[in-house]
């Protein structure tokens, strides 16, 4: 009998390819807080959960190619451009820059906690694994 690791993980191992692409959106906006016409980009996790819900409901899904000589890749969370979505900003700005740095520094904070709320249900699932494995 086979394990199977999509059934064994569940959701979390999604969630922490998620949370990690969502922390390198958010840092760069930090970054830009003080450049001129920036525009400040973040992930909606809702709305990459249901995209990611429905392709894995249709059965088996692959990332898209890009380059012939790209290896292909099945069953990892994609990031499109369309899943960037840009922040209304709270108070306008003289340069255009929409990027509150308190907003961005509360909200990096806020997944970097479900980054390590995914990271640590998916090491008790291993943990569980392999005690499984032992027989223990």
């Amino acid at each position: 009998m086979s394990i199977s690791f999509d059934k064994a993980l569940g959701i979390h191992e999604k969630a922490l390819g998620f949370r990690a692409q969502r922390a390198e959106v958010l840092a760069n906006n930090i970054t830009n807080a003080d450049t001129p016409n920036y525009k400040a980009r973040d992930l909606d996790f809702a709305d990459v959960l249901a995209a990611q819900s429905s392709k894995s409901s249709s059965g088996h899904f692959s990332l898209e190619r890009t380059n012939a000589r790209h290896i292909e890749a099945d069953g990892l969370v994609s990031i499109s451009d369309e899943s960037l979505k840009y922040r209304t900003p709270m108070q306008p700005s003289v340069d255009q820059n929409t990027v509150d740095a308190q907003m961005e520094q509360s909200n990096y904070a806020q997944n970097a906690v479900g980054f390590q709320a995914s990271f640590t249900l998916l090491n008790s699932k291993f943990k569980g694994l392999v005690s499984a494995l032992r027989g223990e």
